[in-house]
């Protein structure tokens, strides 16, 4: 049995070991806008910061239905906790499978594996093409778990003669770009509703040069690194496996607490407590069942992706189509399950700083994310009624 098998299945355990220090320190996290200290060093104390990356990179190459029970884990402990799990692991799975070699040394080489990566890979740069890289500036927002991130990713487009490049008719080229923390400015930003302890926060550059070997294809499939078919489907799929798998687990979260609620939960003029009133009971039957076919529509998705190109099929636009529809029906079924509980838990939901009042905040904040929006659900549809034959942003 190789190293990576024998490390895979431990990666779930690895958050689930996390759950009391999390819980505790949800608090704190949201006062310093980030995740705690203490959260982040035990991250790395388990091995969970690089659990993600190909093996090279000191990761586990974790299947899907790992990496989601991981994420719902994470999430259900606390929503922020959650999102920096879906930002930092995603962005150091990626940099360690798509960089070129001098780039993997220089970033993960050259730090003993070491690296916390955050930030922004939609295309909010441009980067002017010169001897050995590119000159960027741009400025991006929401750079997801930065604050405590070494290299900060920026996605841009690289433009020659004040022109973009094209892939092909109709899709141009898309680069990420790999910021040591010194280059690049932070303007913070982050004073939200929910979210708090993520710090997402808003950076800008200006002019900076980027040398080609720290870049890489946003669309890439071609990973240079690993061996799990996670790299080979690319970024598209391990972000929306993150986005779904988060809203499950903060769901789960509320629909735990308030069932452990209700039976000492008693409404004013009420005689009966809330675990015996029916209209409660049918209300946790249907949420729970809705909750849980959910779970199981995107483990089926991605699941049935992955077997695919395990077995050397090609990722069809029809299988990358389930996929997001399964994230954005997920996060759907989250929403509503989530506003559910917070209804039938009454002011005991509405308490500052108690976990059903956070996890509420904080759902409402995360599936207002473009990657799970309505658009994508329309596109996907457009590609199952033969109306396109793909989208590229899919």
């Amino acid at each position: 049995m190789t190293a990576v098998a024998q490390m895979r299945g431990n990666v779930v355990a690895k958050a689930v070991g996390m759950r009391d220090l999390v819980r505790g320190q949800a608090a704190e996290s949201e006062r310093l806008r980030t995740m705690s200290p203490a959260v982040v060093e035990q991250m790395w104390a388990t091995g969970l910061l690089s659990a993600f990356n190909p093996a090279p990179a000191g990761g586990s190459e974790p299947s899907f239905t790992e990496m989601i029970e991981t994420w719902i884990e994470m999430a259900w402990q606390d929503g922020s906790f959650g999102w920096t799990g879906i930002a930092n692991l995603p962005s150091s799975f990626a940099a360690a499978s798509y960089l070129p070699d001098r780039g993997f040394a220089e970033v993960f080489g050259a730090n003993d594996n070491h690296v916390t990566m955050g930030g922004q890979f939609a295309p909010n740069g441009q980067g002017v093409v010169v001897d050995g890289g590119y000159r960027l500036t741009g400025a991006w927002s929401f750079g997801s778990g930065t604050g405590h991130a070494q290299y900060v990713a920026a996605g841009f487009l690289p433009m020659v003669d004040g022109e973009m490049r094209w892939v092909s008719e109709g899709v141009p080229e898309l680069l990420v770009a790999l910021l040591p923390r010194a280059d690049v400015t932070f303007t913070d930003g982050w004073n939200v509703q929910g979210l708090k302890g993520t710090g997402s926060y808003d950076y800008h550059v200006a002019d900076v040069f980027v040398p080609e070997h720290r870049t890489f294809r946003l669309f890439t499939t071609e990973p240079l690194r690993g061996s799990s078919p996670a790299g080979r489907m690319g970024m598209m799929p391990v972000t929306a496996a993150g986005h779904a798998a988060w809203a499950l687990g903060v769901a789960k979260s509320m629909l735990d607490d308030v069932q452990e609620l209700a039976a000492t939960k008693y409404r004013m003029s009420d005689m009966e407590s809330l675990a015996s009133r029916p209209t409660f009971q049918k209300g946790l039957a249907h949420h729970v069942a809705a909750w849980r076919a959910a779970r199981l529509l995107v483990l089926d998705a991605f699941t049935t992706a992955e077997a695919a190109v395990a077995a050397g099929d090609e990722l069809t636009p029809t299988l990358r189509v389930d996929m997001r529809v399964a994230a954005v029906y997920a996060t759907d079924v989250a929403r509503e399950c989530a506003q559910w509980a917070h209804l039938a838990a009454g002011t005991s939901a509405i308490r500052e700083g108690s976990r059903l009042e956070r996890a509420f905040r904080d759902v409402y904040t995360g599936t207002q994310h473009a990657f799970i929006s309505e658009k994508v659900a329309i596109d996907s549809a457009q590609v199952w009624l033969g109306l396109i034959d793909d989208h590229f942003s899919l």
